[in-house]
């Protein structure tokens, strides 16, 4: 018996249960031909008859009874196999760039840990637009752009301020808050930013100097190529920031004072996953999200 496959175990079943090739084509969602050709190479492959044509009802010859027999135990077992490997799902991976959700990331964890405690949350920061979801390495990403094109799906889940991020000996970083235009402006007091860059990365990040009215912007700015850089770059005096809140609120590293800025454009946060989930609890997961911040 060589090359004898599932589709033709199901086949014989099919046509055992139904007892007319047309009706076994209906079990099997397919045309009345395609069926007659999968049980003919079937037998052939076997080397004996197993369906008895001789009458309108077909029957099993006692070949194909053995054959049946030892099909069906075969495929209980493969379905049983299926059912078992469905209960054991992998890690959901959760993406992100320069932070997750800010003060609500541990109160999501901690939820999801609790009302899901077989399917592990893997937290993964991802350096890229996506924060993996592209190049699959995520399920699930906290975004602060929205990436383009149609094989993700986003939705905008809150309104998030912005803050300066300075070196803490700076003169600013000792401030309560400040302006757009402190940042730049080089009258304001001694030693202010203008003379730093702008510290940006541009894959991830969502500072840009088109925030700053013309006239006002940075006269320099630096790429860095993930939050880590930036932050270590701001601490050593190399440049100044403009982060979302989520950043202060995630990453706390010596030499860098957060400092509110007042009338900086708020940014948008958003939760995107795959058109097509990579994982099996992604819809519950974005549920778990909006439950989350909507608290």
């Amino acid at each position: 018996m060589d090359d004898v496959e599932l589709r033709h175990l199901r086949a014989l079943d099919a046509v055992a249960r139904a007892g007319t090739v047309t009706a076994a084509a209906t079990l099997l969602h397919m045309t009345q031909p395609a069926l007659s050709r999968t049980l003919a190479q079937l037998e052939s492959r076997v080397g004996v008859r197993l369906v008895d044509r001789s009458s309108r009802h077909l029957a099993l010859t006692p070949a194909g009874s053995t054959l049946l027999g030892h099909g069906r135990a075969i495929l209980a077992r493969l379905d049983a196999a299926l059912a078992d490997t469905r209960t054991v799902v992998r890690p959901l991976r959760l993406g992100y760039t320069c932070a997750v959700l800010g003060r609500r990331t541990v109160p999501l964890l901690r939820t999801w840990r609790r009302t899901h405690p077989h399917i592990p949350l893997d937290v993964v920061r991802q350096d890229d637009s996506t924060a993996g979801l592209a190049t699959g390495a995520t399920d699930v990403a906290v975004l602060r752009t929205r990436p383009p094109g149609p094989l993700l799906r986003t939705e905008a889940l809150y309104r998030e301020d912005r803050v300066a991020a300075f070196p803490d000996d700076h003169p600013l970083a000792q401030r309560e808050t400040v302006l757009m235009t402190d940042l730049t402006a080089p009258s304001a007091a001694p030693g202010l930013p203008d003379e730093l860059p702008l510290a940006l990365w541009p894959d991830t990040g969502t500072a840009s100097p088109e925030l700053w009215p013309p006239g006002h912007r940075p006269g320099r700015t630096v790429e860095v190529g993930n939050v880590d850089q930036w932050l270590n770059l701001i601490a050593t005096g190399g440049a100044f920031g403009l982060g979302a809140a989520g950043t202060a609120q995630s990453f706390s590293h010596p030499g860098v004072r957060f400092v509110p800025v007042r009338d900086a454009p708020a940014t948008t946060v958003y939760l995107a996953h795959p058109a097509h989930p990579t994982h099996p609890l992604t819809e519950e997961f974005a549920a778990a999200v909006r439950e989350t911040v909507s608290a």
